[in-house]
């Protein structure tokens, strides 16, 4: 087997755009630094003042399958955009599985921001615990720590 270092993430989605805002006050409050921090979500001007809120810089915009249009900032992007910009072609369903979350979990992630619902992804194992108490707290839905030990 070949290890591969890959990035642990901690996700949640939250049902709309003010329930995201306070999970990710709580996180920051809690001392993530932005750059740990990923927000994906429908397109729409709600959810691109929430990133610029967020990270003080606007955000990218991409065209998902399934999903469609999604305003997005944060580093779990890179892990699942691939080379091959998988992330127009496989969606969050076929790419989530690279940072750790089995073929269901991706699917109901992929669902719930496909809704209107906001995804927030944490990077880092450290506090991954910690992560995924704040995102339940603030009602951050189906949050879980990716699981992939990174062996292939």
């Amino acid at each position: 087997m070949i290890d591969v270092e890959t990035p642990r993430f901690t996700v949640g989605v939250f049902q709309d755009v003010a329930w995201a805002s306070k999970g990710l006050d709580a996180l920051k409050q809690a001392g993530f630094p932005s750059e740990a921090i990923t927000v994906l979500a429908k397109e729409s001007p709600e959810t691109a003042a929430l990133i610029e809120k967020t990270f003080g810089s606007a955000a990218d915009r991409l065209d998902l399958a399934v999903i469609g249009p999604v305003v997005v900032r944060g580093s779990l992007m890179d892990v699942l955009q691939g080379s091959a910009r998988d992330l127009a072609t496989r969606g969050l369903s076929g790419t989530m599985r690279r940072v750790g979350f089995q073929a269901h979990d991706c699917r109901i992630f992929e669902a719930l921001a496909g809704r209107g619902g906001v995804l927030v992804a944490i990077r880092g194992e450290p506090r991954a615990a910690d992560a995924l108490a704040i995102l339940h707290s603030y009602g951050g839905g189906n949050a879980a720590i990716g699981a992939w030990t990174g062996r292939v």
